[in-house]
Order: C-alpha cells, then structure tokens, then sequence
C-alpha cells in the first residue's frame, strides 16, 4: 500500500491521508526507538573508542551505556530531546510519506514507468526524504542538542535553546551538518524504500489475499530495509552528528574529548587520522537496532494507519442513511 498503485482494489491514498497517517506513524515510533536513539547519539559524539574490550571513554558498549545513562541522569534520559525529536518525527513522516504518494502517482501519470518498481520507489524515496530533510532540519539539530547535553542543562526546553542558539550562533546554526545529511538521507531512504518493495514482493501477498493494514510481513520487510540501509549509509549520519554539535563543545567536556570541524571534509580527515576506519562506524550497534525497529514500526503503522483511515471512511459512506 506504499505509493500509488494503478492496480489496486482500494482508493488511491490522498495527499491529506498520507499528512495525517505519517504523522501517526512517525509519533508512535519515536516514542518507542528514542532510548536507542540517545544511546546511538551519545557513541557517535564520543572521541574514544567505543570498545567493551578496551575501554577508552565514557561509553564502552551498548548495555554498559544504557546502565550509566540511568544511574546518572536517571530514566528520563533516554527521552531527552524528545518534544524536538516528536515534532522531527511527526513533521518528517507528514512531509516524506506524502512526497512519495504525490511522486510515485506523478511517475504514473507523466512517465511510462511502472509506479510499483523498485527502481522507482528508490528515486521517489530519495527524494522525498530529501524534501522531508530539509523542512526538518531544524527540529533535528535541537533534538541532537538535547539528547547530547549531560548535567547541568545547557538549555533548559526548547523555547530556551532555540533563543539561545539563534543569539549566539545565528539561524543557520539550526542547518549545521545539512550536507552530509543530504549526501546521506537520499540512498538511505531510497534503499529502504526499494529494499521494502523488494522484499514484500519477494514474501509474495498475504495468505489474505491483500497487503493491506500493517501486517506482520510490512514490520519484518521495513526492518530489513532498515538495516541493510542504514549500514551502507552509517558514516554519514555520524558526520553530521558531529558537525551539529559544532559551538557546543563546553556542555560536551564532562563526556570526554571534543573536536571542533571547519566543515564536512575536515570532519571525515580528522576521524579518519585520530579514530580510524572503525571510527566511522561509531554507534553502529544501537544504531542497526534502532533502524531495524524503526523503519519496521514506520512502515508497519504508516499501513496500519492508511488501512484505519480507508475502514473508517468506508464505514462512515456505508452508514449513511439514504436521503430518498
């Protein structure tokens, strides 16, 4: 039910269905995947070696990390940021699910490729995420922000650290790291959208009949997608990590060593000269668990909820009561 399909038995999914069921969807994920994504976050900042064997900094492995995040800084940790990341998440699901319904039609309609291809649901996919990442940007700099300060508070909500960070670094501060985000997000969303089309047709239909309404087969096929994805995408993501906690170095300190980047090249030489290849893949195992849970939750509910809102309406057409 992932983009417009020609074929289908049920109504094409409208602009306003997709706002209103990526919404839904990127809610309920992030609330679920955001623990993870504080941990992941946390290893990505981290200049030492994330190593369980040979520990060098603050965090030494993924269950070591989530035992001092709660003694530390107690359960409410792993949610930090997460009123940004909420409205990153909401707003990213809206803008990306309704750009690829609205593209995929258009590949129909103005080109003779097939809509349902993988090949096209990479490029719409891409893309889409791109408009979706740029609208959003903002949001996810002020979640960085918030999911890396330790105690005491830099900024004390989000009123207070958008004021802050726009009189003392200027708006584009809430860019920083867009670059490396854009090179990014456009194979990274491509591939889970072509690994997810390739995998539920490679599954076959449901013994249903349909593919409809988040089943079990759109949770393993989204995960997958995830996985494979974000692992051949990784580097990227922590670039940009560093780069958005640029001027942020002082609340950063009780962590361990920090760095300052003039931009994204000198990011990559810096990491590759003083952390090494392995230092590319910082994070990296937080990191696939939580795309795996989160792709999967994004495209199993983004179903779940179109199916609800085309069960509604169905009920609600059926229901009245004829006029004549």
């Amino acid at each position: 039910m992932v983009g417009f399909d020609p074929g289908a038995k049920e109504a094409a999914i409208s602009p306003k269905e997709a706002v209103l069921a990526g919404s839904a969807a990127g809610m309920v994920t992030r609330a679920l995947i955001s623990p993870l994504d504080v941990v992941k976050i946390r290893f990505q900042l981290q200049i030492e070696r994330v190593s369980a064997l040979r520990p060098e900094g603050k965090y030494a492995g993924l269950f070591q990390a989530f035992r001092c995040i709660y003694s530390e800084e107690g359960l409410s940790a792993f949610w930090k940021g997460h009123v940004p990341a909420q409205l990153l998440s909401i707003c990213y699901g809206a803008v990306q699910f309704t750009s690829f319904e609205v593209l995929t039609k258009m590949v129909y309609k103005l080109t003779p490729y097939d809509s349902q291809s993988a090949g096209v649901h990479f490029f719409c996919g891409g893309l889409a995420a791109c408009s979706a990442t740029v609208v959003c940007q903002p949001l996810d700099t002020l979640r960085t922000r918030f999911a890396s300060q330790g105690e005491p508070k830099v900024y004390r909500n989000l009123r207070h650290a958008v004021s802050t960070m726009w009189r003392t670094e200027g708006p584009l501060t809430f860019f920083r790291g867009l670059s490396p985000t854009l090179v990014a997000v456009y194979p990274y969303a491509g591939l889970q959208f072509f690994f997810y089309n390739v995998s539920k047709k490679w599954l076959g239909p449901s013994s249903k009949g349909g593919d409809s309404g988040g089943s079990l087969k759109s949770l393993v096929c989204g995960s997958g997608a995830g996985v494979i994805s974000k692992t051949i995408t990784y580097p990227f993501d922590l670039f940009k990590k560093r780069l958005q906690v640029g001027g942020f170095e002082a609340a950063r300190a009780r962590f361990g060593q920090v760095r300052r980047y003039s931009g994204l090249m000198d990011c990559m030489f810096q990491i590759a000269k003083e952390e090494g290849f392995r230092g590319f893949f910082k994070g990296l195992s937080p990191s696939l668990v939580k795309a795996a849970l989160s792709t999967g939750f994004t495209f199993f509910w983004y179903e779940f909820f179109i199916n609800l809102i085309h069960n509604v309406e169905r009920r609600r057409t059926t229901s009245e009561p004829a006029k004549d």
